[in-house]
């Protein structure tokens, strides 16, 4: 299961919301079939719907 809080700890270098997209979208091609939500992002252009966005970059409905 990949977890929100692994992608920000394994990429701590990243500083906005935008550049997080491509790191969930990268992780659901290798194989991931579940997605958990468990922090919210810690940037400050992260927008009001930032959960159901990066649902959908999970679920490929984000290109």
């Amino acid at each position: 299961m990949l977890k929100l809080s692994d992608i920000l700890v394994a990429n701590q270098d990243i500083e906005s919301f935008d550049e997080l997209i491509p790191l969930v979208q990268a992780v659901a091609r290798t194989g991931e079939r579940f997605f958990r939500i468990d922090v919210r992002p810690p940037y400050p252009d992260t927008p009001e719907d930032w959960e159901d966005r990066l649902e959908a970059a999970f679920s490929g409905l984000v290109r």
